[in-house]
């Protein structure tokens, strides 16, 4: 059909994959953690207190005496392509847009700080994308992680007067391509190690331990794929989790004790971070620096820390696998 003269440019139809994190700060620096840490803990699904007691709090206390800290951190980790999380978050993008070819328009977003979602919808949505998958890269399910980033996307449809059809990759926590990746991925950590570890330690993310009583599957799954890793080596992992904040009580044990605990007792250790697809300030710096540090202080043996997924080829093959079967239908 021929379009009349005056009809507004039409896009080639494309499919959209927009892979989505948590997010960084633009800089190693105060002012630019400031800028995050508003953002992300303002957010009412990441501190579940009521706004009226939290955001004094929030503004009086944690922004104006943890930037610094945080900056100091990131700092630390940070490359000259910026942070860990954008970076790798880039490359996983484009190494996937190269396996999709020209049908397919891969892009990446931050559920908090830049490139946004909503801007980043924009663009899918003006280079023809009228359908779009909204990939969060979450293996387990967590209101303060995966929901977020479906509360982001459709508060921004609200804005559209002609939205795209969207799809949101699920959970996958136990799916056997993820099981494997990082079977493969761990397996090639150890044997690049020069010592065998005594202890294999699974850390993931903390919660606040009232999120699993209120119906929250994260701890469930986070067992379940520390489980299944476990099955699929073929030896023992323990798991525990890190980055506890303030003063209500979190899923245990804690990361920093069990560290403690494996270094009093003088054994060696090796850790991954399987809820992590990318690593960041949380794997980077927490665990492979201050862990080890922690580690070492309470008289433990050797340490090692076995990078995230990544760009690497099993984390690739593995979201290559989940993005295409999410894609059924539309390809």
């Amino acid at each position: 059909m021929t379009l009349p003269p005056d009809h507004p440019p039409v896009a080639a139809r494309r499919i959209g994959v927009l892979l989505i994190n948590l997010g960084t700060p633009e800089a190693p620096d105060p002012p630019s953690v400031r800028r995050y840490l508003a953002q992300f803990l303002s957010d009412r699904r990441v501190v579940e207190i009521p706004q009226l007691l939290w955001q004094p709090i929030l503004r009086g206390i944690i922004l104006t005496t943890r930037p610094r800290k945080s900056a100091h951190a990131y700092a630390q980790v940070w490359t000259d392509e910026g942070s860990p999380l954008a970076a790798i978050t880039r490359a996983q993008s484009a190494a996937l847009q190269g396996v999709f070819g020209e049908e397919v328009h891969v892009a990446y977003a931050m559920r908090y700080g830049k490139p946004a979602i909503g801007p980043a919808i924009d663009a899918l949505v003006a280079a023809g994308c009228q359908r779009i998958l909204i990939a969060p890269l979450y293996p387990q399910y967590c209101a303060a992680t995966t929901a977020t980033v479906v509360d982001a996307a459709g508060d921004h449809l609200k804005t559209l007067r002609w939205q795209p059809t969207l799809r949101y990759l699920p959970p996958y926590h136990d799916d056997p391509a993820y099981i494997d990746a990082l079977k493969a991925s761990a397996e090639a950590g150890l044997a690049a190690l020069d010592f065998a570890p005594d202890v294999l330690l699974a850390s993931f993310h903390g919660m606040p331990e009232r999120t699993l009583h209120l119906g929250d599957p994260y701890h469930c799954q986070c067992r379940k794929t520390a489980r299944l890793l476990s099955e699929a080596m073929g030896r023992p992992i323990e798991v525990a989790f890190q980055s506890r904040f303030g003063r209500a009580k979190w899923l245990e044990p804690a990361t920093d004790t069990r560290l403690a605990a494996l270094g009093k007792a003088g054994q060696s250790v090796a850790i991954l971070a399987p809820g992590f697809s990318a690593d960041c300030l949380e794997t980077r710096e927490e665990l492979a620096i201050r862990g080890k540090e922690q580690f070492a202080a309470a008289g433990g043996g050797r340490f090692a820390y076995l990078p995230c997924l990544n760009a690497e080829a099993p984390g690739m093959a593995m979201l290559e696998a989940l993005v295409r079967r999410e894609l059924a239908g539309w390809l």
